[in-house]
């Protein structure tokens, strides 16, 4: 027993990184070391990176031995399940230097027509792993999911990759910063290093071997934004920085109010965290070289622009910005995105705003509130695009406001008067009939109908210009009659360029008028149910 538990001792410790024995990608940490009672011999206590990667939370049996971060992410395991690791340069000629094994050549195969297996050769395989073979030139590796957890030895890894520039290792149990500062002082060319899924420690200095990285990648290592204050003297060239899914909340600068330094980063992706208020974010807003926020995935509620002193105009390069998936609901957020001087890339998508079936806006309104935006949930806005959109814009708002209350249209919808002027629309109400001036408003509609319904058969779809007044339940029955459709529940949807799902009509007494649609529209005709 004490042999057992010397060599356990000489292997494992309390804190250290560790993978299942055969599995590099099921990645924990060691929080006990010992006898459990009722059982023989010794366990380790692991906590797994995954929430659900264990059993339990430390406990068995009623006592307690360690405190694993959830319910079910902790487990005991004997040693022999566990593995320590393998140093950068194993993994590094594992990766390019090994052989394919018989056992591997032995599946690549394919099924001849008679269902005979063919064995596969890769072209050109020979050359490209004798290219891998030659180090010395490598701009770029990636050992990702390997289980390094050192990188020793560093001057056979310095002479080996002379010109590296891009090192991946993520998914890895790398958690000394020391390391990583060693390691980049041995790879002086490096400029990209990505470290996710690394569970780093929070104990962080100066490294001046880090100044050369340009791109660093930071995702899901459990990083609080502390530590990256701590670091940003260390890398004052950094362009691109990737925190995603560290469950970050704040935002803290070390002094003053807003972050200061990063002179030279262009992209901040905190996606996939859990920043609910937009104060947290305006705290990036005096980086002077930020073009790109990334913000998906996140839970904020609303947004707007900041006043301004003379010292600092708030985002003043932020040229796009992605916001999809929060819980906006407001079109003040939407608004308040004109005032970014040099915003012209916009994600709102899976926001309620964003989505007419939770009350709200459909792209062309999006659109049309958007003075200076140019490309919407990763579509390009064409002229032709924006000028219809804002020409439906305006008709709606003439047609559900009362236009003698300029005040109030003004203050709901700030784009109105400045769109009505510049595509010359009139005021005149639409007319049912009659021999009125020819208005925008009362113009004919183009309109595409297309059937979809599995009982309709196989129908070409029409095209039909109809008045702007015809309501949907008006359009309804036209399309039971141009279709000839008898005894079968239409229900209609509105498909929009840009929009992932086709909007449903489902206010029977709205006007196509008052829904906004413009020419060249198109209407999906399905079944109810």
């Amino acid at each position: 027993m004490a042999d057992q538990s010397g060599q356990i001792a000489a292997t494992f410790r309390t804190g250290q990184r560790v993978h299942a024995a055969g599995d590099p990608r099921r990645t924990g940490t060691i929080r006990y070391i010992g006898p459990i009672s009722g059982h023989d011999g010794e366990w380790i206590g692991v906590d797994w990176d995954a929430d659900s990667g264990g059993k339990h939370d430390g406990t068995v049996n009623g006592t307690r031995y360690f405190s694993a971060r959830t319910s079910s992410s902790g487990s005991f395991v004997r040693p022999k399940g566990l593995c320590a690791g393998i140093s950068l340069l194993d993994a590094i000629h594992r990766r390019y230097r090994g052989e394919s094994t018989k056992e591997e050549e032995d599946e690549m195969y394919v099924f001849s027509t008679s269902q005979r297996r063919v064995s596969v050769e890769l072209v050109g395989k020979n050359k490209v792993e004798e290219k891998l073979k030659k180090f010395d030139e490598l701009l770029s590796i990636s050992v990702s999911f390997m289980g390094v957890s050192s990188v020793e030895p560093l001057c056979q890894i310095s002479t080996l990759l002379p010109k590296l520039k891009e090192l991946d290792l993520s998914g890895n149990l790398i958690s000394n910063w020391q390391d990583i500062a060693s390691l980049c002082e041995a790879l002086p060319s490096l400029q990209m290093l990505d470290l996710t899924s690394n569970l780093l420690e929070h104990e962080v200095t100066e490294y001046s071997s880090l100044k050369n990285i340009r791109l660093l990648v930071l995702n899901h290592c459990s990083i609080m934004w502390d530590v990256i204050e701590k670091l940003k003297i260390s890398i004052p060239l950094v362009e691109e920085l990737h925190l995603m899914s560290n469950k970050l909340q704040m935002i803290e600068p070390t002094a003053g109010i807003f972050v200061q330094g990063f002179d030279s980063l262009r992209l901040l992706n905190l996606e996939n965290n859990n920043i609910d208020s937009w104060d947290e974010i305006l705290k990036l807003s005096h980086v002077r070289s930020l073009e790109e926020l990334h913000l998906n995935m996140n839970k904020l509620k609303s947004i707007y622009y900041p006043s301004s002193d003379t010292s600092c105009v708030p985002f003043e390069k932020l040229q796009c910005l992605l916001l999809g998936r929060n819980n906006i609901d407001d079109v003040a957020s939407v608004d308040a995105l004109n005032s970014f001087p040099s915003l012209v890339d916009v994600r709102l998508s899976e926001n309620p705003v964003s989505d007419p079936a939770r009350g709200g806006v459909p792209r062309f309104v999006l659109i049309a509130r958007l003075s200076k935006v140019k490309i919407l949930n990763g579509s390009e806005i064409s002229p032709r695009e924006r000028r219809e959109s804002e020409i439906r814009y305006v008709r709606l708002v003439m047609a559900k406001m009362q236009l003698n209350n300029l005040e109030e249209i003004q203050r709901a919808h700030p784009r109105f008067v400045e769109l009505k002027t510049l595509h010359e629309i009139q005021d005149e109400k639409l007319r049912a009939g009659g021999s009125g001036p020819q208005t925008l408003a009362s113009t004919l509609i183009n309109l595409t109908l297309k059937c979809v319904g599995p009982s309709m058969g196989e129908k070409q779809p029409l095209t039909k210009k109809l008045p702007p007044s015809v309501t949907v339940a008006k359009l309804k029955a036209l399309c039971e009659s141009f279709f000839k459709l008898k005894d079968i529940k239409l229900r209609l949807f509105l498909e929009e360029k840009g929009s992932p799902l086709p909007l449903p009509l489902d206010e029977d007494m709205a006007t196509l008028m008052e829904l906004g649609l413009g020419t060249e529209a198109t209407i999906i005709i399905d079944e109810e149910n």
